[in-house]
């Protein structure tokens, strides 16, 4: 793992919320709107930006929690701004905090982990799974 980063860093995503991000289950759409589970996706996408150069080639992330409090709804077409700040680096875990954003409305804030493991051992995880 490699870590060239300071606690207080930050990462950056925009999104454009589309017609599938909204929320859909098996009985049909509820909303018009940017789906929790889309957004979290989501932010977890803008902390794995973290990930991504932290990790080496023989490595991998992978998701411990994510916690998202959505505080408003961002329609079809808005554009959202993700931004992460890196908070703690625990070992190989990585917490960060999140905020998105619809111009300067707030939408959704929370946190999310990730662990920076070997591809071997997570293979290996996932084949004892089996």
């Amino acid at each position: 793992m490699i870590n060239p980063f300071v606690i207080g860093d930050k990462q950056t995503f925009v999104k454009r919320v589309e017609t599938t991000d909204t929320a859909v289950f098996d009985a049909g759409q509820v909303h018009p709107v940017y789906a929790t589970f889309a957004l979290g996706k989501d932010a977890e996408w803008v902390c794995r930006l973290f990930v991504l150069q932290m990790k080496a080639d023989d490595e991998e992330g992978i998701g411990t929690f994510l916690n998202v409090q959505h505080k408003s709804p961002a329609l079809v077409g808005q554009t959202v701004t993700f931004e992460a700040t890196l908070m703690q680096i625990n070992n190989n875990e990585i917490i960060c905090d999140f905020i998105a954003k619809v111009d300067e409305r707030i939408i959704a804030v929370g946190s999310t982990g990730q662990k920076i493991l070997k591809k071997q051992k997570l293979h290996s995880l996932f084949n004892n799974l089996r």
